[in-house]
């Protein structure tokens, strides 16, 4: 059944032009825990040559991390200065998140490039390079390591892909 659908897309995805194809990879590629991974994947699985497929999956991703991670810096900043000025504290201090305790146990024990490299087998990246902005990392280094992570899992997975349509085709 599984092999059917696959062919089937493959049967309509082969038929669309290269720019039809690229279209509707970038925005896969911005989805959350589909990233540049699976969008590559599938791109490449579908018959999308690797070459249209991994580069259109890595840069719906990098967009779209890249903008959070952009704006969650921009709202720490804003935080750090507001709380800097206030001189009297305001009831009890809130408790972390289990999200945010999880993501600071990852970043005191791999730092951020093994938290950006490994990332994505727990959780999306645009959900973790904000998470690693807000608990204070370099936004330039978040930026660097999760491009590269990006990269090499779009690239890895697209590889998978052609595997896998070489397999069943």
């Amino acid at each position: 059944m599984f092999q059917d659908l696959l062919v089937s897309l493959h049967s309509l995805v082969s038929g669309l032009e290269p720019w039809q194809q690229l279209l509707a990879l970038v925005p896969a590629g911005a989805i959350p825990f589909i990233e540049s991974y699976l969008g590559s994947f599938l791109g490449t699985s579908l018959g999308i040559p690797p070459l249209l497929a991994i580069p259109a999956a890595v840069v719906g991703n990098l967009l779209s991390t890249f903008a959070v991670v952009a704006l969650s810096g921009r709202a720490r900043e804003a935080a750090t200065a507001r709380r800097g000025r206030r001189t009297e504290t305001v009831g009890a201090a809130r408790q972390p998140s289990r999200f945010r305790q999880k993501v600071a146990a990852a970043l005191a024990k791999y730092g951020v490039p093994g938290v950006c490299l490994l990332g994505p087998l727990v959780v999306a990246s645009q959900l973790s390079g904000p998470a690693l902005v807000a608990l204070g990392a370099a936004r330039r280094t978040v930026y660097l390591w999760m491009g590269i992570s990006i990269i090499a899992w779009g690239v890895l997975f697209g590889a998978f892909g052609s595997l896998f349509l070489s397999a069943i085709v």
